[in-house]
């Protein structure tokens, strides 16, 4: 780091730091209800559980409560590991990537004390994540900051056709979704992705094309390219904000984080409705993008949800940018 890091804008007492987690275990539990439950039966749903297997975070790692990095807490507030097991608590009373601070009661990081009471503040350890993740943090800075609408102009011609691409001259018994139709049939879907136009500029979708598909896409996306080529406007590079807000725990906060998941989520029922799949057994929608009217929706719908990525994307800027000027 070429500088220090700044002191927290906000302490937090026991109470308060409580509450917050208390809030946040209880959005986390409602939001993942229906996919632990399932998990439980040995069941599968093909949109709502998506996002738990194409990242890889459980729902106890989206459990966990963290304030955000220029937040310290009374540490305090944390459970004791041998009465109630919190999975980043160590048996000491440590938590993994935070560090602790010892401060008189009532102040701030290293403030003046207003009496002779001491506490551990417990925050980020930034310079842990500067140190060890400097290269990533610098990465998704780069690629949030140029697929943000304001560096780089929305596409809004892809009309979902990833998913249909996935699927393309596949014979019975390879597609991805087994458990769902498609809508019109192989021949009538391989014929969708005859007759549009695929211009997918994502590697994460582009990378499960069918290799008769492949030739087809107007791009050839690849991890080296990612920056470049990320559509601010992309349902999966608005999806990614919730993976790119995982990875940057304990920096960014876990309401932030629920809301890019939350997005996320949203997004993946657009994604499935417009795709080649029917849908509508598991209680959605069809957005038939073979259609003029369907063309029409879906870029409705994609408008206003590429809107909300940005604001997600700036929110995430907003907490790391300060960050990413310590970088040596």
């Amino acid at each position: 780091m070429s500088a220090p890091v700044p002191a927290p804008r906000t302490v937090l007492d026991a109470e308060q730091a409580r509450a917050l987690r208390r809030a946040h275990e209880e959005r986390a539990d409602a939001l993942t209800a229906g996919h632990r439950e399932r998990k439980g039966r040995g069941e599968k749903h093909p949109v709502e559980d998506f996002l738990f297997h194409y990242y890889p975070f459980s729902p106890a790692r989206l459990r966990r409560w963290h304030p955000g990095w220029e937040t310290a807490y009374d540490a305090a507030a944390d459970p004791v590991p041998h009465t109630t097991p919190m999975a980043d608590v160590q048996v000491g009373g440590e938590r993994s990537w935070y560090i602790d601070e010892r401060a008189a009661d009532g102040a701030g990081s290293g403030g003046a004390a207003s009496g002779g009471a001491v506490r551990t503040l417990r925050r980020a350890d930034v310079g842990r994540y500067l140190a060890e993740r400097a290269d990533a943090l610098g990465f998704m800075a780069r690629l949030l900051r140029e697929s943000s609408m304001s560096q780089r102009t929305p596409q809004f011609g892809c009309l979902g056709l990833h998913e249909w691409a996935m699927v393309h001259r596949l014979r019975e018994g390879e597609q991805r979704h087994e458990s769902l139709p498609l809508r019109l049939g192989q021949e009538g879907t391989d014929a969708v992705v005859a007759r549009e136009r695929l211009v997918c500029s994502h590697i994460d979708a582009f990378r499960f094309f069918t290799p008769a598909a492949r030739p087809l896409n107007a791009h050839e996306p690849t991890r080296e390219r990612q920056v470049e080529l990320d559509n601010p406007a992309c349902l999966h590079v608005g999806m990614d904000l919730y993976k790119w807000a995982m990875k940057l725990v304990p920096l960014v906060d876990s309401a932030l984080v629920l809301d890019c998941f939350e997005h996320a989520r949203d997004l993946r029922i657009l994604d499935m409705e417009a795709s080649p799949y029917d849908v509508r057994p598991l209680g959605y929608g069809v957005v038939p993008i073979e259609t003029p009217a369907g063309k029409a929706e879906y870029v409705r719908r994609q408008r206003a949800l590429a809107e909300r990525s940005d604001a997600l994307r700036q929110r995430i800027l907003a907490v790391i940018e300060p960050l990413v000027t310590l970088i040596d």
